[in-house]
């Protein structure tokens, strides 16, 4: 439905993203509660809005704005009433009631066409009428953006983004190329944007739309995890995608190439193609690692072994060949990788080299890419670990925007550096770390390479081991102690390609952590998952859902996926009580004591420590990262904010129009488990696609539980999830740089 009118008031605006909640008076001079993006607009302001109304469950019926046309003002009140809202630098109430006295109905014609017949106007000079004029229009040429951008299906919290890179000419820059809005808008739907291109007349083989078309086609490819392309296989991608000849395409290619735009590597037999970004990235990794490297070995400790031995001596335990082989390399070189499974002892190693390291004095810093990582790796070694963002103080970026590599990081002011869950780290934060490090610090990357790679683009631990120019211990011998887990013996079989449905040669004193229910009936699989959570699992070794467990699939969609999951067990575990309040936002009911996680960085949000003894030291600060967790506090209907207290004892209170920032967190994808670890992990195993049930996917599910694991699936889901080990392979170019620069 449609309503026209005005905007009376504003009750909230997010200056961010132009989501608002507003009073509008319409035309029949009802008065009705809007909400949703209304960039650009001010009290005042004439609009029509397209959308539905909808019943919230607290605040009543609202309109919810799906796209909304400026309009000008129309009668003399409006127009007053417009001008009066201080949305023109310099005119007021008084100001406004002079003009609109003075021109009457046509004072809109006079700003447009005329101003300078403002200087009519006791109080305006001519010089400030002609200026009224131009920012009159300034503001009309923005309000057009909006609509105008609806035909390419971009939505009006992105017309800001677009008015911003583009000024007030963007219409204009627009109909003469449209696909200049794939390197603005992320996620632009190019098909969109190529149909009204051609359909304004714009040639099939324009240089506009192939380079558009080439670029498009490798940020797709880095969002399914690559940092470049095979040159013939994406002269067949967009030569099918855009129905053009190949020789069109190869002629764009040198175009960009000269343009500084994509770089063309050339590797062995093959060509590869990178947008420029990426490949820098790279390029400046590999740069930084062999620096490192081949730099002179100013933190080499005299004795070595003798050290080792004191510390074997003073924590009364033995280390293995392999972790003390790993720890000596640690001293020989200034660069060096630990990989292994679960209770291949990891750990271990750390907490040798910070003991040993720190009695010499220098300065060890311990990070991770992830919160939970980072307060894994802190409880684990007894010292601070902090994520890498918070260690770089990385501030606010577009992290769509792949010009971002050049973002500043503060320098790691350390001799030491021992950076955990490196599998997890992609090709842009790898940069910023390698940016932010002295040559002559040592670096220790810790990692599972046979994890789950990283969300975004690169492979950085798999190559920097495959290009053999960084020293690498692998741990291969599970300890005693860690032998007795039936969680980690069967991660260490389902990684060598072993099932371990049926398997019973368990030592007797193993531990019986590990439960597997056979069940393909997704109801029933439901339902055992509820069970489990609500009261069994309390029953069998009083833990608790909210602070000791974790449900886990590989997918959001389904009955079984995260998304219904979350509503059922939000059901169970923390139903609708009349003394609770909650909070509907969108098709989620957040409510106090619901689990939640962060899905979006955000730089900017601001939080409080909460003080865990009388003597700590007050903390807050600013950010909360994707993947963090903690539970819904408060929810404050009055001041319209919901407050959440994460895992890591921070508190941070959103606005009701932020909370696209929050997804319920009973149940998480193994994705976005990842670097994190839970006492009781229930894994779900669906049948998906065969894209998601792969071995690793299952290993990294496994490797998150640290007490208990209960998997529930059927047995053929979990032998194919086994055999399953074709990981689509991640096309980059670390590898081959690493060893090129190595042998310069």
């Amino acid at each position: 439905m449609e309503l026209i009118g005005e905007v009376e008031d504003f009750i909230y605006q997010n200056d961010s993203n132009s989501y608002t909640i507003a009073v509008f008076l319409t035309e029949n001079k009802d008065i009705v509660t809007v909400v949703g993006y209304l960039p650009f607009v001010a009290i005042g302001d004439s609009l029509k809005l397209k959308g539905n109304m909808v019943i919230h469950q607290e605040y009543g019926e609202q309109f919810k704005i799906e796209s909304f046309e400026k309009l000008m003002p129309k009668t003399k009140e409006a127009i007053e009433k417009y001008l009066s809202s201080g949305t023109i630098k310099g005119i007021g109430p008084v100001t406004a009631r002079k003009i609109v006295d003075k021109f009457g109905d046509e004072t809109i014609n006079v700003l447009r066409y005329e101003s300078d017949k403002l200087s009519a106007i006791k109080g305006i000079t001519y010089e400030r009428a002609i200026e009224i004029g131009e920012e009159f229009n300034e503001k009309w040429d923005v309000w057009q953006i909006v609509s105008f951008l609806e035909g390419f299906d971009i939505s009006a919290n992105n017309s800001k983004r677009v008015y911003d890179a583009l000024g007030k000419n963007a219409i204009e820059k627009i109909q003469e190329n449209p696909y200049i809005l794939v390197d603005i808008v992320y996620g632009v739907n190019f098909s969109k944007i190529d149909k009204v291109a051609l359909e304004i007349g714009i040639n099939k083989d324009s240089s506009s739309r192939v380079q558009s078309g080439i670029k498009y086609a490798l940020l797709l490819a880095s969002y399914n995890g690559h940092t470049c392309v095979a040159k013939r296989n994406l002269i067949e991608f967009v030569a099918g995608n855009l129905e053009v000849d190949e020789d069109t395409i190869e002629d764009n290619l040198i175009n960009l190439k000269a343009q500084g735009m994509i770089v063309i590597e050339k590797q062995h037999r093959y060509e590869l193609v990178y947008l420029e970004p990426l490949y820098r990235a790279e390029y400046n990794i590999a740069q930084k690692i062999i620096a490192l490297k081949k730099a002179q070995n100013i933190k080499l400790l005299k004795g070595f072994k003798k050290e080792i031995k004191a510390y074997e001596k003073l924590f009364k335990i033995k280390l293995s060949d392999k972790q003390a082989e790993a720890i000596e390399q640690i001293n020989d070189n200034n660069v060096c990788i630990i990989t292994g499974g679960p209770g291949t002892g990891k750990t271990t190693i750390i907490k040798c080299i910070i003991e040993i390291y720190k009695g010499h004095g220098k300065k060890v810093v311990l990070c991770a890419p992830t919160g939970r990582a980072a307060k894994r790796m802190s409880e684990a070694t007894g010292m601070e670990a902090k994520t890498i963002h918070r260690l770089l103080e990385i501030g606010k970026f577009e992290e769509d925007k792949l010009g971002s590599i050049d973002t500043d990081v503060k320098p790691i002011d350390a001799d030491v550096i021992v950076i955990d869950e490196a599998s997890m780290i992609d090709i842009f934060l790898m940069n910023y770390l390698m940016r932010a490090i002295f040559l002559g610090t040592k670096v220790i990357f810790v990692g599972d390479v046979n994890q789950l790679p990283s969300v975004g683009p690169g492979a950085i631990l798999n190559d920097l081991i495959s290009s053999k120019v960084v020293s690498t211990v692998t741990l291969n011998q599970i300890f005693r102690q860690a032998a007795k887990s039936k969680i980690i013996t069967n991660a260490h079989e389902v990684n060598s390609g072993k099932n371990f449905i049926g398997k019973s040669d368990y030592e007797d004193d193993s531990l019986n952590d590990f439960f597997y229910i056979n069940e393909w009936n997704q109801e029933k699989i439901l339902n055992e998952v509820v069970s489990l959570a609500k009261d069994r699992i309390k029953k069998y070794d009083n833990f608790d859902f909210f602070n000791n467990i974790q449900v886990l699939t590989p997918t959001k969609k389904g009955k079984l996926g995260t998304r219904e999951l979350n509503k059922s067990l939000q059901e169970a575990l923390n139903p609708k009580v009349d003394e609770i309040e909650e909070k509907s936002y969108g098709d989620i009911i957040f409510r106090e004591g619901d689990r939640v996680m962060q899905i979006k960085n955000n730089y900017d949000i601001y939080w409080e420590k909460k003080l865990l003894t009388k003597n700590s030291k007050f903390e807050n600060g600013t950010g909360i990262f994707n993947g963090e967790i903690g539970r819904v506090s408060r929810i404050d209907n009055q001041d319209k904010q919901l407050e959440v207290e994460f895992d890591d004892n921070k508190i941070a209170w959103y606005a009701f129009s932020e909370l696209e920032q929050l997804e319920h967190a009973y149940a998480i994808t193994i994705h976005k488990a990842q670097g994190s670890e839970f006492d009781v992990v229930i894994l779900v195993v669906p049948n998906s696609s065969n894209m998601l049930l792969t071995r690793n996917l299952l290993y990294t599910g496994i490797t998150r539980a640290k007490k208990l694991l209960i998997v529930i699936g059927k047995n053929s889901l979990i032998d194919f999830m086994v055999g399953n080990i074709d990981v689509k392979k991640r096309n980059t170019g670390l590898e081959y740089k690493l060893r090129a620069i190595d042998e310069m």
